[in-house]
């Protein structure tokens, strides 16, 4: 009986979010704070999940920008996850087809969200060039998901270059957010799903030391080990 009615409510309250979204896109469509805000609004939905969460937020990471924030990508309850930790004047970069699902999508690319085609690199990779210009102009972090798909309990996945090729170009730190783990975290018929916590760590700066290779398994390594140190935070407070 729990598990329907947090479907049912879940459902529904994503439903009043999006045109609640959609609303203010269209009063204020691209706006920078777009994101923010509808990371704001779907993290709410976790107190509907029975999921609290610790958002934590390096001071270093409130100050100075534009950045290019990293973050490990589990499965389908990112949306109202990882999102909360989305800060003001950022956007994220994602897939193209997104724009075609009915109401999310609209909201996504009224939000200024930057989108590509994977299927083609080269115009990806354009598009990833004119965000650099983006970013100046404008001022904006960029979010990438550099494992490229969800990892679905399969462990931190090897991350693509994108993410750090950009950071170079546009000669912009580079933010790590990871979450503790969200695998089979949430169960729809149980009342309270315990703490996830979501780190926002303090920029690094990318200089010639390593090459864009090196740096993408450097940062992998990284949040690998901050994903450890989450899990086991929350394990113990657990006990």
């Amino acid at each position: 009986m729990l598990a329907l009615l947090r479907i049912i409510s879940v459902f529904f309250y994503f439903l009043l979010i999006n045109i609640l979204l959609v609303l203010i896109c269209l009063c204020r469509p691209f706006h920078r704070d777009n994101v923010h805000l509808a990371g704001k609004l779907y993290s709410s939905t976790c107190r509907l999940l029975g999921l609290k969460l610790e958002v934590r937020i390096a001071p270093e990471a409130q100050r100075g920008g534009p950045y290019i924030f990293i973050a490990n990508h589990q499965n389908s309850y990112d949306i109202f996850t990882i999102c909360a930790a989305a800060l003001k004047g950022t956007v994220t970069v994602g897939k193209k087809s997104l724009k075609w699902i009915p109401i999310f999508g609209q909201v996504y690319w009224l939000s200024g969200n930057i989108m590509i085609d994977r299927k083609n690199s080269g115009r990806a990779m354009d598009t990833l060039k004119n965000t650099v210009n983006k970013m100046g102009k404008r001022k904006l972090s960029v979010w990438f998901f550099p494992e490229g798909t969800r990892s679905y309990g399969r462990g931190l996945l090897p991350f693509k270059s994108g993410a750090f090729r950009i950071a170079k170009l546009a000669k912009r730190p580079v933010i790590i957010v990871a979450a503790s783990n969200l695998e089979n975290k949430i169960k729809l018929n149980r009342w309270d799903n315990g703490t996830l916590i979501i780190d926002v760590g303090k920029p690094y700066e990318l200089d010639d030391s390593r090459t864009t290779r090196e740096w993408t398994e450097y940062f992998h390594q990284v949040m690998q080990d901050k994903i450890a140190q989450l899990d086991s935070e929350v394990a113990a407070s657990n006990r």
